[in-house]
Parts: structure tokens; sequence; C-alpha cells
């Protein structure tokens, strides 16, 4: 018997159909929103951001847009922000280091009482927020040669380093560029921060390897971080030239960099330390993110 169906019958079972697409393509929407919001990092690189690059955005959200990204930290922060990182599930995976001393480091024995001074106060705060590292630097030559200046950080470093292996902290001296960005710094190539960490002998002394001041310096990163990556216990990021997004606008080729960190079976933190040049910061910083994880 053939079934009739009625003009009223049939608009209503297409009314109802229409809902139910529409339904379906609005949750696949918000699926796909929060997909965008939060997206699924392949877990072989833990990032990490360095909070001066947003210091235009408030703590709070840059934690809060850091967390959906997939960020486990977010660092160069002092000992009174750890509590707002905590908040929102994140750690400091690099403190920041004595205010002021990028150019007045540890290469001046009369500037070793007040680092040492300054880290014995605070490398406990900061092992005792999960902070795996902090962070120190060189300082300036100023006539001095390169020498003089290693035994001088060695000098300071060997008062630091007790400390820093009773609270199971790493200290990193980071390597700039004198080129471009910090004129006259000493510690500006690989070599010289490799030649530190063995006349420091100790595991909790090592180096921050930035990309980005690297490549201006020396380039060769890859066979680099190949060769040497036993002394790097952190990378920053950085666009080359102008430091800013580490996309296609600039010559480092970040996916090969990552992927050649990754193969050494580095287990820290990667964090993006470029200035973002476009008007929505926090869509650059995920970008980044996604960049590096391969």
């Amino acid at each position: 018997m053939k079934q009739v169906i009625s003009r009223r019958s049939a608009l209503g079972k297409l009314a109802g159909g229409t809902a139910a697409l529409a339904a379906t393509a609005s949750l696949c929407e918000s699926i796909g929103a929060a997909e965008s919001a939060a997206p699924r990092l392949k877990g072989r690189i833990r990032h990490s951001v360095c909070r001066w690059c947003y210091d235009k955005i408030p703590l709070d959200d840059l934690c809060r847009a850091a967390k959906e990204i997939g960020l486990e930290s977010v660092e160069l922060v002092e000992v009174k922000d750890f509590p707002t990182l905590r908040k929102h599930g994140l750690i400091c995976a690099m403190a920041t280091g004595v205010p002021g001393m990028i150019p007045s480091g540890l290469n001046r024995v009369e500037n070793h009482d007040r680092i040492v001074s300054w880290m014995e106060r605070t490398l406990p705060a900061a092992a005792d927020a999960g902070a795996p590292n902090i962070i120190c630097f060189s300082g300036n030559r100023d006539g001095m040669n390169d020498e003089q200046g290693l035994e001088n950080c060695v000098t300071g470093l060997k008062r630091i380093v007790p400390a820093a292996e009773k609270r199971g902290i790493t200290i990193c001296m980071e390597l700039l560029n004198s080129k471009r960005t910090h004129k006259d710094y000493m510690g500006d190539h690989t070599s010289w921060g490799i030649e530190l960490v063995n006349r420091v002998g100790s595991e909790r002394f090592k180096l921050l390897y930035d990309i980005f001041h690297m490549q201006i310096m020396e380039g060769d990163l890859i066979d680099t971080i190949r060769e040497n990556h036993r002394y790097f216990a952190h990378y920053h990021t950085g666009g080359v030239p102008g430091r800013g997004e580490i996309d296609e606008s600039q010559e480092i080729q970040y996916p090969a960099v990552m992927k050649a960190i990754v193969e050494t079976g580095f287990k820290g933190f990667v964090a993006q330390e470029f200035v973002p040049k476009r008007p929505d910061a926090l869509a650059s910083l995920k970008q980044g993110v996604l960049i590096c994880d391969v």
C-alpha cells in the first residue's frame, strides 16, 4: 500500500532535518574553535614563552592564553609572579636573573658579592616553585680579554653552584650576540660558553643556547646543536633579522632546528622569545609554538 505524505508532513520533516543539520554544523564549529584555541601539540617539545615579549598583556591574561595554546611555562618572571603562574597550572622554566646584569655580570669580580647574595636568596624560592633553571650573564668585555673573563666567571660561579646543586636547579648563562643587540657582550660564542661549562665542572651549570643570537654570531645552528647539546639546558627562539615572528618572514628554518633538538633527546624547554610585530600578539605566539612543535 502506497503511503501518502502530506505537504505539511513533508515540510515538517524537512524543517526537522534542517534543524538537525544546523545543530550539527554549530557543534562542529564549536569543536573546531576549541581545537583552534587549544591545538593538540605533539609532546616532543616542551614549550615556554618569555614574559618580557608580551609585557603589555596582563600576566593573568598571558597565562590563560599560554595554557590554552598548550604551553607549560611563562618564564623570565620574578619570584613575586610565581603564585600567578601556579594558579594557572604553569611553571617558570627559566627564572629571571639579577636585575641589570647583562652588561655588568660575572666577568667582573667586583660584581660577585651582589650576584652571589641575590642567587642565594632566589634559588630556594625558584626551586620550591618548580623552576628548573635560573639565568645569568657574562657581562660586557669593556676592554677585558676573554681568558680573564673566563677565569673571573669561574670564580663567581663556583661560589653559586653549591647552592644550585643542593636545590636541584640549573644555572644557565645565556649566549648573546655582540654584533647587533648587546654590543661588547663577552659570552657571544658557543666555544667560549663551552669552555666555561667545562671549567666550572658541575651538572648544575650549563648554557642557554639562544638560537636568534647564535644565528647572528655564528650560524651553523644544527651541527652546533648536534655536536654540543650536552652543554645546553634551554633554548630561545627569535626571527632573524629583527627578532620578529619566526615564520617565513625571516631566515632561520625553525622546524629543521627543532627536529635537530628533538633528535638529541632533549627533555628541557624551548621558549618563544620573539617580539610580535602583528597587532594580534597572541596569534603570533600560537603560530610560533606550532612552527616549533615538530
